[in-house]
């Protein structure tokens, strides 16, 4: 190969990097045996922490998922047929995926949605390329509630484009409403919002939504599709861009995935939709069919005038998220909701009887609510690991004033023993913190 492409050596191909830039991986040690690579993989796995009780969320929720979503989304059916490249021989994916958009626009009561997206951050990246495209406007108002973590990929996304962002503070746990329609003008593309809030607090944007549609600017709201049991919805409340990340539909907690990125919106707007859509029709004899139908994206013929970068869509992760939401069905999926708010709201109450702790009330909140700690809330979480717990979401990573404040999920999973071993455990390493910290000072 390479004397055919007219080079020497395999270096050559490489010559045009920089050594500064080159990255270490082109100095790939030498191959090990399939025995060996399976030993070191062991080994590698062996450091983890395993067998923790869960209380951490910050969008990734620890589910029940029911046995049988494994057992079927393993079956060669769905698990080889990944991706219908030939739409017309793939009849059982269009069709699984097709009810998947059916699913979606159910839970979010929305119009229209597309087969899927990378991830939450993802989808929430593409509304808002959607949203400039609609408006042909370029700033975006986002609201501190927005998880710190998708914002980090928008900001990444779009570093080098002309889009500016204005971002408005949380008020009591909840959008700075004021703040936010004082910044709304004629330039505004969209307002984003979260509901449940990264801080779990949720809230109606019913008015938000009416201001900004009152400037011609489009709202999006990324929502935590469980918490849509009970909560009021977005297209009840006229939002135009439903995303969020799919991962508690049924998907089991990862490093990083695979998960679900999923979008609804009007119907209006679905030519502006990016990724796949798959659509129900006829065939020349009559009989019922599916089809990839709408492919804005275009990115193949177009390059940089394509809709979207998105060539596809996470097929196995959506067809796993409908089976989950059919599992469970309409009264499920709403049981679920309820058993997640009820078990939080049991933790609060344990969690406030302790000294030093105090649960900030100051918005309702689903399964997640934000605690302040005496001392430091990330050397809480450290020691928590070691009594089998992990604790929460120490809030400093992200908010450098929020030193002792930490984030506390409760989903279905978790019994009324566990919170009560967790706040005895909680306890117990608070008294510890405060001897260190009296210690240290004498």
């Amino acid at each position: 190969m390479l004397e055919t492409i007219g080079v020497k050596c395999l270096d050559d191909l490489f010559v045009d990097i920089k050594p500064e830039h080159a990255p270490k991986s082109f100095d790939l040690p030498e191959g090990k045996s399939e025995f060996e690579v399976v030993k070191h993989i062991n080994h590698l796995a062996d450091k983890n922490v395993r067998d923790l009780t869960l209380f951490v969320g910050g969008g990734y929720y620890d589910h029940y998922v029911p046995p049988v979503i494994e057992s079927l989304i393993s079956r060669g059916e769905f698990y080889t047929a990944y991706t219908p490249y030939q739409p017309e021989c793939s009849q059982g994916t269009l069709q699984a995926l097709y009810e998947y958009q059916s699913a979606i626009c159910s839970l979010t009561e929305m119009e229209v949605a597309n087969a899927s997206l990378y991830d939450g951050g993802t989808a929430l990246y593409e509304a808002i390329m959607m949203a400039v495209r609609i408006t042909k406007r370029k700033r975006v108002v986002m609201d501190g509630g927005v998880s710190p973590i998708s914002r980090k990929i928008i900001k990444s996304y779009t570093t080098n484009l002309d889009i500016e962002f204005q971002e408005t503070p949380v008020v009591h746990g909840q959008s700075d409403r004021a703040q936010i329609v004082k910044l709304l003008d004629d330039k505004t593309a969209a307002v984003i919002l979260q509901n449940p809030n990264f801080f779990g607090a949720i809230d109606d944007h019913a008015d938000i939504v009416e201001a900004a549609h009152e400037k011609g600017a489009l709202v999006i709201e990324s929502v935590y599709p469980v918490s849509l049991g009970l909560l009021k919805t977005p297209g009840e409340m006229g939002v135009d861009v439903v995303v969020g990340e799919g991962q508690s539909l049924g998907l089991p907690l990862n490093f990083g995935g695979p998960y679900l990125g999923f979008m609804a919106t009007k119907k209006k707007y679905i030519r502006k939709m990016p990724g796949r859509i798959v659509g129900e029709t006829v065939d020349a004899q009559g009989r019922r069919c599916f089809v990839n139908t709408l492919q804005a994206r275009e990115q193949h013929i177009r390059r940089e005038k394509a809709t979207s970068n998105i060539c596809t869509n996470v097929a196995l992760c959506a067809v796993q998220a409908l089976m989950f939401m059919s599992v469970l069905g309409k009264k499920g999926l709403t049981n679920l909701a309820k058993l997640c708010l009820e078990k939080a709201e049991y933790a609060k109450k344990v969690l406030e009887k302790i000294e030093g702790v105090s649960v900030k009330r100051s918005a309702p909140t689903f399964n997640e609510f934000t605690v302040c700690l005496p001392c430091d809330a990330g050397d809480v979480v450290q020691r928590m690991i070691a009594k089998g717990f992990a604790a929460g979401f120490p809030l400093e990573r992200y908010y450098p004033d929020m030193k002792n404040y930490m984030i506390v999920a409760v989903t279905e999973k978790r019994t009324k023993e566990e919170i009560d071993a967790f706040a005895a455990a909680l306890s117990e390493v608070l008294s510890l913190c405060a001897a260190s910290n009296v210690q240290r000072a004498l």
